[in-house]
């Protein structure tokens, strides 16, 4: 834990509105680390983690990153491959966490948005847990509406994840946001005030 700042671990199953909520944090002046984008970062052009991918999976990069669909061959329905995909990354996204913490040690509250939260035990460097969440008919409507996605696809995401009803159970706040867009608002805002009262 750095300085004063209330570290916020933002998480949620895909389609439930975690990155609206994220940026509804950062719009109230919270700054908000997203592990995705940090992913994608040392996963594209000039990024850190490619010449360690390329060694363990030779042929899944080239100049402007990854050959995305080589890569997931290896390491779909493969642990082993996923592991050894992971001990790359998730060192250089710590590391980059790290960083932004200290970055922003004086702010009253920091987010980190981090999908495997409570999967890869992320919750434990935070003073807060939230999750986002909205009803599974929702969710399923909101995820087969993305270009590319079947409900084949959806199901092994989904597999793969925490179940929504533990991740609720888990957290410190839920933020509901299948009822709309205002009502999701008030709930983010009342957390931030309450987070900077205490």
């Amino acid at each position: 834990m750095r300085g004063r700042a209330t570290i916020i671990g933002l998480t949620g199953s895909i389609g439930m509105g975690k990155s609206t909520v994220a940026a509804m944090f950062r719009a109230l002046g919270a700054p908000v680390f997203d592990a995705d984008a940090e992913v994608r970062r040392v996963q594209g052009p000039g990024g850190r983690a490619l010449a360690a991918i390329e060694a363990a999976f030779p042929g899944t990069t080239h100049a402007g990153g990854l050959y995305r669909e080589k890569l997931g061959a290896h390491v779909f329905g493969d642990r082993a491959g996923l592991k050894r995909l992971e001990m790359i990354l998730h060192p250089l996204v710590a590391e980059a966490q790290s960083a932004f913490l200290g970055a922003h040690r004086q702010k009253d509250a920091v987010v980190l948005d981090v999908p495997l939260l409570f999967e890869k035990g992320g919750w434990r460097h935070c003073h807060v847990t939230v999750v986002v969440s909205a009803p599974a008919r929702v969710q399923r409507a909101r995820v087969l509406a993305r270009p590319g996605m079947t409900a084949d696809k959806l199901a092994g995401i989904l597999k793969s994840q925490m179940p929504d009803r533990d991740k609720r159970r888990r957290a410190d706040v839920v933020i509901e946001t299948g009822r709309g867009r205002r009502h999701t608002l008030h709930a983010v805002r009342k957390l931030v005030a309450a987070l900077r009262r205490g």
